[in-house]
């Protein structure tokens, strides 16, 4: 039998990369005591709000039929969200998705197709390439690199560019490293975006977990506005992530030619996750601001013990609910490390190569646990990173 070319596109591009993740669930369930550090699925319930709102909002019959762009309330509370950012926002700029994840797939469909070529930072999100290449398009990497701080640059961007390119996938704050991009640091590459006529797509899911710094984002820059869109979600800022319920906010013109395809892969989501949505998007509720603060904290307290393991680099994050560690030092690569660190220690951890090139040797630790499961965790990789150096013990 004959397949169509996007499933050879999207080969091994899938599940494949939470490899690490599949096998600790399935060790976990034959009862070995295994530490997850894998996924970055908050670790506190949503707003009891949030879910009295969904339960009323279906006892009250929002369970039928919506529309492709979104129902009137979610829309309504988005244009009232992004209007603070930049006043000239409509209901025109919005589109409503189940997740950021599909908003990112349906945007993706629309600005590009096979001989086109997307720009995005390595290391990048694990779904990224599958979204770039599901379109036919090829992805074309610019390396971050741990010396900015994981900070895309504009000239680095400049450099990679081909006369194939049609847009640049930026994510800030970022995941997997935590960077937040400065205001001045995207208006460079919004330059850059200018003279190549580039398209600006801004995954902005972890905007209200940030440490310290300022958020910025180039749908905030006037004379970026014609090309910028953005995703997101409640799935971070409002520990929400199985309710899928996402947006895509861009240009009246991008929106209304994306709307078609909204409407042929999903017919409208589900109206009472929308009211939910609208409620946690127009009401103060402090979920993120009590994540913020915790996992700040618990990425000070990963750093403050892995820095004193040998061969181990703890690089703290900015934002997010991440911190990743340079294992080089210790003459693993990221992927074997983890996979040791899985089956000597009962520690799962994600490989910086399901991140990109530039993250082969780190890995990625989720800040969604409790503080005594990470101080266990911490003995357990530094005792690894120990054998690992050892002049007595090496690992192939």
């Amino acid at each position: 039998m004959r397949y169509a070319s996007i499933t050879d596109r999207l080969a091994n591009l899938g599940s494949e990369k939470w490899a690490i993740h599949a096998e600790a669930r399935r060790m976990k369930a034959e009862g070995r005591p295994i530490i997850e550090l894998t996924i970055g699925e908050p670790d506190v319930p949503p707003d009891a709000t949030l879910l009295a709102e969904a339960v009323r909002a279906m006892h009250a019959g929002r369970y039928r039929y919506s529309n492709g762009r979104g129902e009137p309330s979610v829309v309504s509370a988005l244009v009232r969200k992004y209007a603070k950012r930049r006043g000239d926002v409509t209901e025109e700029n919005v589109l409503c998705f189940p997740g950021t994840q599909t908003a990112l797939f349906a945007v993706m469909l629309g600005l590009v197709e096979a001989g086109d070529a997307v720009l995005v930072g390595d290391p990048l999100y694990a779904t990224y390439e599958g979204v770039i290449r599901a379109t036919g398009a090829a992805q074309i990497t610019v390396p971050l690199r741990p010396e900015n701080g994981f900070h895309m640059k504009a000239a680095d961007l400049e450099a990679a560019i081909t006369p194939q390119c049609r847009a640049v996938l930026i994510n800030t704050p970022h995941n997997p490293t935590g960077a937040v991009l400065t205001a001045d640091e995207i208006a460079e590459i919004g330059e850059v975006c200018r003279r190549h006529d580039l398209w600006i797509v801004c995954d902005e899911v972890y905007e209200q977990l940030i440490f310290g710094a300022a958020f910025a984002s180039p749908f905030d820059n006037p004379d970026l506005a014609e090309r910028t869109i953005v995703v997101s979600s409640i799935s971070k800022s409002h520990a929400a992530p199985g309710f899928r319920s996402g947006w895509a906010i861009g240009p009246a013109e991008f929106c209304t030619r994306l709307l078609s395809v909204s409407e042929t892969m999903l017919f409208g989501g589900q109206p009472f996750i929308a009211d939910m949505t609208a409620h946690a998007l127009d009401n103060p509720i402090g979920t993120a601001a009590t994540m913020r603060e915790t996992y700040k904290a618990r990425a000070a307290r990963f750093t403050e013990a892995l820095s004193r393991a040998p061969g181990l680099v703890p690089l703290p994050p900015e934002a997010g609910m991440f911190i990743v560690v340079d294992v080089s030092g210790t003459g693993l690569s990221g992927e074997d490390f983890a996979w040791a660190l899985l089956r000597e220690e009962d520690v799962a951890v994600m490989p910086g190569s399901s991140f990109g090139d530039e993250a082969k040797g780190f890995i990625r630790l989720s800040l969604t646990v409790p503080d005594t499961h990470i101080d266990e965790a911490c003995t357990r990789i530094a005792a690894l990173a120990t054998r690992a150096t050892s002049p007595k013990e090496r690992y192939a």
